[in-house]
């Protein structure tokens, strides 16, 4: 009788998880939220450019200071990057614009499933260029990219609906592969949350409460100075400290509850940005917002 039981607790508890997990990832979703990543990702890819664009030649031209040869000494064998090619400053620039351009053509959803590939792959190739300077927002970018190949993200506010609407194309239904780009964005969220918040943890700093204010003390990436501020109140910067801690945290565990999911996504869209500027890293703020939006349900899926 005991063992009956049991056996059928287990088959209950089979059926609830083989569901669950059939429904995260191959549940069909609608893609308008998704639309919304893919803009905001191209504005953030053209920031993104426009960091590396000021020192391009300095960097990985003729003479800059990473030359390909020790690059690719350094960097994994897999890697590969269409600037190794690039032996003159010309030549460097005209793949960096093209990048430049791919950003431009995936914000408007221009060919989306093209350009998104094109520009995850060129982001890419930036990126074995140059490993050693590719920081956090770097990362998220491609996390970020590759779930716009992954997904739809073309068929609704981009140049491809108005396309699809004027030659009478039906477009704009709910896909599997969508759900899938929105649940691995979910999954990075949480990731990464937890992998930036037990990093810092390594650190005296983050447990003395006073990392916001050295942060604040190093002018690379430091978009605003908040140093006067911090000297008037020691709380002030615990509370800032601990509350990025804190944060992160909640992000990691919180969107995974459908009480808390909608709530910590549209929270973040707040907080995110403030951690960035916290921690010198702004971009990575932005994008760390970005992988949530699908979350924020304030996008009409239906």
């Amino acid at each position: 009788m005991g063992d009956s039981k049991s056996a059928s607790a287990g088959q209950i508890a089979e059926g609830v998880l083989e569901q669950t997990w059939e429904k995260y990832w191959f549940l069909p979703a609608a893609s308008r939220s998704l639309a919304v990543v893919r803009i905001v990702t191209g504005i953030l890819g053209l920031l993104l450019c426009a960091t590396y664009g000021t020192d391009l030649s300095d960097w990985f031209g003729p003479q800059g200071w990473l030359p390909i040869d020790s690059i690719i000494a350094w960097r994994s064998s897999f890697a590969y990057s269409i600037f190794d090619v690039c032996e003159r400053n010309t030549d460097l620039s005209v793949a960096f614009y093209g990048l430049v351009f791919l950003f431009t053509l995936l914000t408007i959803g221009f060919i989306t499933p093209v350009t998104s590939l094109l520009a995850a792959l060129g982001w890419a190739s930036l990126l074995h260029r140059g490993p050693m300077l590719a920081g956090p927002a770097d990362d998220t970018m491609a996390i970020l990219l590759w779930c716009l190949v992954i997904g739809a993200s073309g068929e609704h506010f981009s140049v491809d609906a108005m396309v699809h609407r004027r030659l009478g194309w039906h477009s704009g239904r709910p896909r599997v592969r969508t759900r899938m780009a929105v649940g691995l964005l979910q999954v990075h969220a949480a990731v990464i949350s937890l992998a930036a918040l037990l990093a810092q943890l390594k650190g005296d700093v983050w447990w003395n409460g006073t990392a916001v204010w050295w942060i604040a003390t190093r002018k690379p990436g430091r978009v605003v100075d908040i140093t006067g501020l911090l000297l008037q109140s020691e709380y002030l910067c615990n509370v800032l400290t601990h509350g990025v801690i804190v944060w992160e945290a909640i992000v990691a565990v919180g969107i995974w509850f459908t009480l808390s999911q909608k709530m910590v996504a549209r929270t973040g869209l707040v907080v995110w940005p403030i951690v960035g500027v916290l921690t010198a890293c702004p971009l990575w703020g932005l994008a760390m917002a970005t992988l949530t939006i699908p979350l924020t349900q304030l996008v009409d899926d239906a």
